[in-house]
């Protein structure tokens, strides 16, 4: 008789698309959206990728023009209609400031403190733009596993009443039902574990640049409070 159940179980499909197919409709919904997740998780990460990569390089280009020691206004004029990157968006918000400041020859009182919340803000902009979509990876890192876990619960609920209504405990009986739950397991963790780490390296990747805004940020007031005080 156990050979028996052993040769009937040997002969169900027990591949993921198979698997799926026999899930409750539950089970399949908990799937669904594990998959979801994870497909949606490696679309931001790689997105990420790409756009922290054009950061730094845009950075790395006006910080080469800005110290070049060419005029800051021929700088301004060159930037200031089209500003790709965040030091050059956060130079045209000063910049902008600092001539809106100026009449004629006169200097409206306060400019100084104008200019750098003008930076704060464009600084916030980008903070934004870069921390974009982290959240969501962060939720699938804390809540995929769960899901997962209430799916393989809901699919051993099922086994058990399958084999209840059957009164069968063989192997071929009881084993989808298992195969099934422990698929949700695995999708939970293969969601959850690359949105985690990959959260973690972006999170310090973007802290990173905003840290090289603000540094950026404080050097250009520095250069500008002189220009003021003199």
């Amino acid at each position: 008789m156990e050979t028996e159940a052993l040769t009937a179980a040997s002969e169900i499909d027990f591949s993921v698309l198979a698997l799926f197919v026999r899930a409750t409709f539950t089970v399949k919904i908990v799937m669904l959206m594990l998959i979801f997740s994870s497909i949606w998780s490696w679309s931001i990460i790689i997105q990420k990728f790409i756009n922290y990569r054009k950061a730094r390089k845009n950075s790395y280009l006006f910080d080469k023009a800005f110290w070049s020691g060419a005029p800051l206004d021929q700088l301004y004029e060159r930037v200031g209609s089209e500003p790709s990157g965040a030091n050059e968006k956060i130079f045209v918000a000063a910049m902008g400031e600092w001539e809106r400041s100026h009449r004629g020859e006169d200097l409206i009182g306060g400019a100084q403190q104008r200019i750098d919340r003008s930076m704060d803000v464009a600084i916030a902009r980008e903070a934004e733009i870069l921390n974009n979509g982290l959240t969501f990876l962060a939720t699938v890192g804390s809540t995929a596993p769960f899901i997962g876990l209430f799916g393989t619960v809901w699919g051993i609920k099922n086994a058990f009443e399958e084999i209840a209504i059957q009164q069968n405990t063989n192997l071929a009986v009881v084993a989808p039902g298992i195969a099934e739950a422990l698929v949700a397991t695995a999708l939970g963790l293969l969601a959850a574990i690359p949105a985690v780490i990959f959260y973690n390296k972006l999170s310090a990747d973007a802290d990173r640049l905003i840290g090289g805004y603000e540094s950026f940020a404080d050097e250009f007031s520095t250069i500008l409070s002189r220009q003021l005080d003199s």
